[in-house]
């Protein structure tokens, strides 16, 4: 590739403006669990919209419908963005999905920063949104002002569809693909997304993501809350019960105690297992990274599968309770327990969710309570799993190898991304995903951060993938 280290060079020169702009861009509050935020990010999406147009492309804010929320009232939903620049029919067409909506952060959380204040510390970026997932959108509209900047035809057409709430459930997403197949994707040969991290310290093409579905088991009975002196020992504790629902969905070794749940999973093959040999995963340093002084698996190997390619079930809260410091002897009359179960390739969201409720109606039946009890579930999003025969991997390789000077790991993803199996299923496209985000980029977490080497070489490697990616 003859204009590479012209196309390079112009990122070095430029990478004090580069992160000056994702300073601009993480400092837009844009979280999309509140619905009171969604004029941020709404504002956000405005500022994606103007820096595409002012490079020279078009942008529709396509309309996802309305949202009504638990106050009964109806809100609109913020818009998803479809952008592309203009192309030419003999070129390959790649779109590349992007969302610039955040988790909730504040400092009190425990940041060491200020979360909306971009803070560079030893060549670290943190700040939320840094890696996911507004560094890496934005690194893909750095790689296009690179071309042209220097001048260099793009060699491929390039379309974008970037989204803000993703975070919160992706509203009318799929709809909106489904409804834009046959016009707005209907040239697309391509779709990347860049929006996970590498396992290790080594670049990485990323080939599947487990899927999601969340869950809200409620109790209630009392007419109120009562006074534990008064009523305790006489009455039964809807407390008392949810965290007996709770205590029968995962032992203290990580295993999923639902009937059924796990019987879908395909079996570990020895081909399979010698692909997590290859990783170079540090174990040592992961438990560094998390604060743990040991895993629930005891090598590198079961770790990965178990981030990976095995389902799990974690308990994320309880509603209703008592939480703030100090002491109140109260018994709440209402209680809602929050989980998830991370599912993967075979295993069907609605099947694990029928399991599930059926799991719990059986033990609260067992409790001989006179409370009631209540399970509703919601994102139940499916698993993916690419090809890696697919030009776009081959391509992926040759852009790491060009830009690291080495063969990308190949990896899978613990969390979910929706949209991916929604792009496949739907429109049928190439799907793959291109992470620029390090190991230890906690994203989701207090002290979210990205690397000013990830951000910037990461620059490099869509700028270098755009150009592979038309030569396969």
């Amino acid at each position: 590739m003859a204009y590479v280290p012209s196309l390079f060079q112009y990122i070095d020169d430029h990478q004090d403006q580069f992160i000056q702009r994702l300073a601009e861009w993480v400092a837009v509050q844009s979280e999309s669990s509140d619905p009171a935020k969604w004029i941020e990010v709404e504002k956000m999406l405005n500022i994606t919209a103007q820096r595409i147009r002012e490079m020279g492309g078009s942008v529709e804010l396509a309309d996802v419908g309305t949202q009504q929320l638990s106050s009964g009232a109806v809100v609109p939903v913020p818009p998803v963005l479809l952008a592309e620049f203009p192309g030419d029919p003999k070129k390959a067409t790649l779109c590349i999905y992007g969302h610039v909506d955040v988790q909730p952060a504040k400092k009190e959380d425990g940041w060491a920063t200020n979360p909306y204040n971009l803070t560079e510390i030893s060549g670290n970026l943190y700040g939320r949104g840094a890696t996911d997932n507004k560094g890496p959108v934005l690194a893909w509209l750095h790689a296009v002002e690179v071309y042209q900047a220097i001048e260099q035809e793009i060699p491929l057409n390039l379309k974008f569809i970037i989204e803000g709430t993703e975070e919160s459930g992706s509203f009318g997403l799929r709809e909106l693909i489904m409804e834009r197949n046959d016009s707005f994707f209907a040239d697309v040969d391509y779709i990347v997304i860049s929006d996970s991290v590498w396992a290790s310290r080594n670049p990485a093409l990323t080939y599947g993501a487990r899927g999601s579905s969340y869950f809200f088991v409620e109790v209630d009975g009392p007419v109120d809350d009562f006074h534990s002196g008064v009523y305790g020992g006489s009455i039964h504790e809807p407390m008392t019960d949810l965290i007996a629902l709770l205590a029968s969905l995962v032992d203290h070794t990580g295993k999923i105690l639902i009937p059924g749940v796990t019987d879908d999973v395909v079996p570990l093959t020895d081909s399979e297992r010698k692909t997590y040999q290859n990783i170079s995963f540090d174990l040592e340093d992961m438990k560094k990274v998390v604060g743990v002084k040991h895993f629930l698996q005891d090598t590198k190997e079961e770790v990965l599968m178990a981030r990976w390619r095995h389902p799990s079930l974690s308990i994320h809260g309880i509603q209703g309770a008592f939480s703030e410091p100090g002491i109140k002897t109260v018994i709440p009359g209402r209680v809602i327990g929050k989980f998830s179960i991370r599912h993967v390739p075979s295993m069907n969201p609605p099947d694990v969710e029928r399991k599930v409720q059926e799991h719990l109606k059986q033990v609260f039946n067992g409790l001989r309570s006179p409370n009631r009890m209540k399970v509703t579930s919601a994102i139940g999003a499916k698993p993916w799993v690419g090809k890696l025969c697919d030009n776009q991997y081959v391509a992926g390789g040759k852009a790491i190898k060009n830009v690291f000077g080495m063969e990308p790991e190949l990896i899978r993803e613990g969390s979910t991304v929706p949209i991916l199996q929604d792009f496949q299923e739907v429109t049928g496209k190439s799907v793959m995903m291109l992470p620029i985000g390090g190991h230890d980029d906690g994203e989701h977490s207090k002290n979210e951060k990205i690397s000013r080497y990830n951000f910037i070489e990461g620059t490099k490697l869509f700028a270098a993938y755009i150009y592979e990616l038309s030569q396969v």
